[in-house]
């Protein structure tokens, strides 16, 4: 057939659609991030966004040049505002968002004009019908395939927490797309453009196509990485609980031979003639000796040692340590498990009565039991000030959120390695923490 748009001078993608595929790619990126509205509120700000990306795209239609690049450079601008207001994330992430949206409409709307002019022009199917059909088909079609690939590989709705040096990565891999991609409609006379209207779409979708691929690589990838950052990291934070517990067992065995010695003192000190005071002062040692043996048995040797090493830590700390727990009920559980579950409670718990002023109200209550055929551990501590939830956890309130906040996700872990689930809220100053395990 030769050149079908040889000596043609084809029109390029109508406003109208331009602005329909970056409306579209903005609405499915969405869908990998934390969205701040739902339902009517959130439909009804994606109308309006559309609307305006509408007609001020049909309205600067008569640009042409560094006018039109402009005017892109104003579009994409609008896709941003879109999805601040609407997406729950930082504005970093909604710029990197913004980016691999951008580029996801540059290809959905180039690949749909070459098509439609191929048709139109090449074959000679000129029909409104035919058209809107290929509209459809393009548009919908992509939109499948990248909604197939985030639900394949982006299951998690999350904040990505973007660095600055990636965002500008992204950035520049954008940018670079767009002016690549559309150098050969701006001007003709260099080294990227091509003779006929044919190579200059040809072009366009192809690098438009390439540069969707490294920004959606990239983003897997990126997760990843990440995924397993987090994983080592919860991996170290378990270990680290372990230790404690090796640790805390050796100091308690220091202890209890220390109170076994002292009970034959007692002895030896009882058979000598001793005077009514100290008799009465050997009494109270002997009862504190049997208290410290009645407290911190709950069945489980592991638990045993390790609230023992919590309590001690917080009788230092001014923190009122109460428990209720039936220790012989975890005997399914692997040590390093109980470790991470209990540790990492009570870690978290002790982190925050810490910073409570007023030492009357640091208080920490465990209890443990059985509710038909599920295991309920329940940690409360008194909190003041509000929490922010991101995937039914705390927000850490570290400075550092890079590298904290690992705890009480690698709790969650362990819990649905059992096949349980916990529930967090804060409620009359005090903070609840749930933990439901089938047995």
């Amino acid at each position: 057939m030769g050149d079908w748009a040889a000596g043609q001078v084809l029109p390029d993608i109508p406003r109208f659609y331009t602005a329909l595929a970056e409306w579209l790619s903005c609405i499915l990126c969405m869908r990998e991030v934390i969205r701040r509205y739902s339902g009517w509120k959130f439909w009804g700000i994606a109308a309006a966004a559309f609307m305006i990306q509408s007609f001020f795209l049909v309205f600067t239609g008569g640009l042409d040049g560094p006018l039109w690049m402009l005017c892109m450079a104003a579009a994409v601008f609008l896709m941003f505002c879109f999805l601040r207001v609407s997406c729950d994330i930082s504005t970093m992430d909604v710029g990197y968002v913004c980016v691999k949206a951008f580029v996801l409409a540059e290809f959905m709307a180039s690949l749909e004009w070459q098509l439609h002019c191929f048709f139109f022009y090449g074959i000679g199917w000129e029909s409104l019908w035919i058209g809107l059909v290929l509209l459809l088909a393009v548009y919908g079609g992509v939109f499948l395939v990248m909604q197939w690939i985030s639900s394949r590989y982006i299951s998690n709705k999350e904040r990505m927490n973007l660095t600055g040096r990636e965002l500008l990565f992204a950035a520049v891999i954008g940018i670079s797309v767009f002016l690549m991609s559309n150098i050969g409609f701006v001007y003709s006379n260099t080294p990227f453009s091509g003779r006929y209207a044919s190579d200059i779409f040809n072009v366009r979708t192809l690098i438009d196509l390439g540069g969707l691929a490294i920004l959606v690589a990239y983003h897997i990838q990126r997760l990843h990485l990440r995924a397993q950052h987090d994983l080592e990291s919860m991996e170290m934070i378990l270990h680290n609980q372990y230790t404690q517990y090796q640790q805390s067992q050796e100091t308690l065995d220091l202890i209890n031979y220390k109170y076994h010695d002292l009970k034959h003192h007692i002895i030896a000190l009882r058979a000598e003639e001793n005077k009514e005071k100290r008799n009465a002062y050997l009494d109270q040692m002997e009862n504190e000796i049997k208290d410290y043996e009645a407290q911190n048995k709950t069945g489980n040797k592991v638990l045993d040692t390790l609230l023992t090493s919590k309590n001690l830590y917080c009788m230092r700390n001014g923190i009122a340590l109460t428990y209720v727990v039936d220790g012989a009920r975890l005997d399914f559980m692997d040590v390093m498990d109980i470790c991470s579950i209990f540790g990492n409670a009570l870690d978290n718990a002790i982190e925050c009565e810490k910073k409570i002023a007023e030492k009357e109200k640091r208080m920490i209550h465990v209890s443990m039991f059985v509710q038909q055929s599920f295991l309920l551990i329940r940690f409360e501590n008194y909190y003041e000030g509000e929490l922010a939830f991101d995937r039914n956890l705390p927000v850490t309130t570290k400075k550092e959120a890079t590298f904290h906040g690992y705890g009480l996700r690698s709790l969650q872990h362990t819990v649905h390695k059992y096949g349980g689930e916990l529930d967090i809220n804060v409620e009359d100053n005090w903070f609840r923490l749930k933990i439901l395990i089938p047995i």
